[in-house]
Protein backbone atom coordinates (compact mmCIF):
# COMPACT_ATOMS: atom_id res chain seq x y z
CA UNK A 1 0.00 0.00 0.00
CA UNK A 2 1.72 3.54 -0.88
CA UNK A 3 1.51 5.98 1.78
CA UNK A 4 1.14 9.54 1.00
CA UNK A 5 3.23 12.10 3.24
CA UNK A 6 2.00 15.50 3.71
CA UNK A 7 3.47 18.59 5.22
CA UNK A 8 4.02 22.63 5.27
CA UNK A 9 0.04 23.02 6.47
CA UNK A 10 -0.42 26.45 8.78
CA UNK A 11 -1.55 29.43 9.62
CA UNK A 12 -0.63 32.14 7.53
CA UNK A 13 -1.85 36.27 6.98
CA UNK A 14 -4.05 36.52 3.70
CA UNK A 15 -1.93 37.39 1.09
CA UNK A 16 0.80 35.04 2.16
CA UNK A 17 2.79 32.16 1.25
CA UNK A 18 2.98 28.62 2.20
CA UNK A 19 4.55 25.46 0.50
CA UNK A 20 3.26 21.85 0.98
CA UNK A 21 4.97 19.19 0.48
CA UNK A 22 4.03 15.06 -0.32
CA UNK A 23 6.95 12.66 -0.21
CA UNK A 24 5.46 9.05 -1.52
CA UNK A 25 6.52 5.90 -0.14
CA UNK A 26 6.85 4.85 -4.05
CA UNK A 27 9.09 6.19 -6.65
CA UNK A 28 7.31 9.54 -8.11
CA UNK A 29 7.65 7.30 -11.68
CA UNK A 30 5.71 5.05 -10.33
CA UNK A 31 2.18 7.45 -10.64
CA UNK A 32 0.28 8.48 -13.51
CA UNK A 33 -0.83 11.37 -11.70
CA UNK A 34 -0.21 13.36 -8.76
CA UNK A 35 -1.32 16.49 -7.28
CA UNK A 36 -2.99 17.94 -4.35
CA UNK A 37 -7.17 18.33 -3.55
CA UNK A 38 -8.41 19.97 -0.87
CA UNK A 39 -11.66 20.65 1.74
CA UNK A 40 -13.14 23.15 3.01
CA UNK A 41 -15.82 22.91 6.20
CA UNK A 42 -19.27 22.23 4.40
CA UNK A 43 -18.26 22.00 1.32
CA UNK A 44 -16.93 18.78 -0.97
CA UNK A 45 -13.42 17.83 -1.91
CA UNK A 46 -12.24 19.55 -4.89
CA UNK A 47 -8.91 19.20 -7.19
CA UNK A 48 -6.26 22.37 -6.38
CA UNK A 49 -3.54 21.11 -8.97
CA UNK A 50 -2.26 18.32 -10.71
CA UNK A 51 0.15 16.64 -12.90
CA UNK A 52 -1.09 14.37 -15.90
CA UNK A 53 1.10 11.68 -17.07
CA UNK A 54 3.26 12.23 -14.23
CA UNK A 55 5.67 9.30 -15.39
CA UNK A 56 7.14 11.28 -18.77
CA UNK A 57 7.00 14.38 -16.93
CA UNK A 58 3.64 15.47 -16.72
CA UNK A 59 1.47 18.45 -17.70
CA UNK A 60 0.09 20.31 -15.04
CA UNK A 61 -3.27 21.35 -14.33
CA UNK A 62 -4.80 23.41 -11.96
CA UNK A 63 -8.38 24.97 -10.70
CA UNK A 64 -9.38 28.49 -11.87
CA UNK A 65 -9.41 29.74 -8.58
CA UNK A 66 -6.11 28.94 -8.20
CA UNK A 67 -4.71 29.51 -11.73
CA UNK A 68 -1.69 33.11 -11.73
CA UNK A 69 -1.09 32.09 -7.61
CA UNK A 70 -0.36 28.33 -7.07
CA UNK A 71 2.30 26.14 -8.41
CA UNK A 72 2.17 22.42 -8.56
CA UNK A 73 6.02 20.93 -9.02
CA UNK A 74 7.79 17.92 -8.51
CA UNK A 75 11.49 16.79 -7.43
CA UNK A 76 12.59 13.33 -8.75
CA UNK A 77 15.65 13.47 -6.73
CA UNK A 78 13.78 14.21 -3.45
CA UNK A 79 10.88 12.30 -4.83
CA UNK A 80 8.10 14.61 -3.65
CA UNK A 81 5.44 16.42 -5.56
CA UNK A 82 5.14 20.09 -3.90
CA UNK A 83 2.18 23.01 -3.84
CA UNK A 84 3.75 26.53 -3.38
CA UNK A 85 0.78 29.00 -2.70
CA UNK A 86 1.17 32.63 -2.88
CA UNK A 87 -1.25 35.33 -2.50
CA UNK A 88 -3.43 33.39 -0.23
CA UNK A 89 -6.93 33.76 0.56
CA UNK A 90 -9.33 33.69 3.43
CA UNK A 91 -11.20 31.16 0.42
CA UNK A 92 -8.12 28.89 0.93
CA UNK A 93 -8.82 27.38 3.84
CA UNK A 94 -9.04 24.24 4.14
CA UNK A 95 -7.90 20.56 4.48
CA UNK A 96 -5.19 19.83 1.74
CA UNK A 97 -5.05 16.25 0.65
CA UNK A 98 -1.83 15.07 -1.48
CA UNK A 99 -3.50 12.60 -4.53
CA UNK A 100 -1.57 9.89 -6.54
CA UNK A 101 -2.46 7.18 -8.85
CA UNK A 102 -0.62 4.29 -10.81
CA UNK A 103 -2.32 2.22 -13.21
CA UNK A 104 -1.58 -1.56 -12.90
CA UNK A 105 -2.40 -4.46 -15.23
CA UNK A 106 -5.03 -5.07 -12.49
CA UNK A 107 -6.52 -1.44 -12.80
CA UNK A 108 -5.97 1.54 -11.44
CA UNK A 109 -5.30 2.20 -7.62
CA UNK A 110 -5.59 5.65 -5.97
CA UNK A 111 -3.71 7.06 -2.90
CA UNK A 112 -4.91 10.06 -0.73
CA UNK A 113 -3.06 11.21 2.16
CA UNK A 114 -4.31 12.26 5.85
CA UNK A 115 -4.14 15.67 5.24
CA UNK A 116 -2.48 19.05 6.53
CA UNK A 117 -4.67 22.10 7.26
CA UNK A 118 -4.27 25.52 6.17
CA UNK A 119 -5.48 28.06 7.69
CA UNK A 120 -5.76 32.00 5.70
CA UNK A 121 -6.48 34.62 7.94
CA UNK A 122 -8.12 37.97 6.96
Amino acid sequence: QVQLAESGGGLVQSGGSLRLSCAPSASMHSFNTVGWYRQAPGKERELVAQIIDSVSGGTANYADSVKGRFTISRDDGKNTVYLQMTSLKPDDTAVYYCNADQLMASGRMEYWGTGTLVTVLS
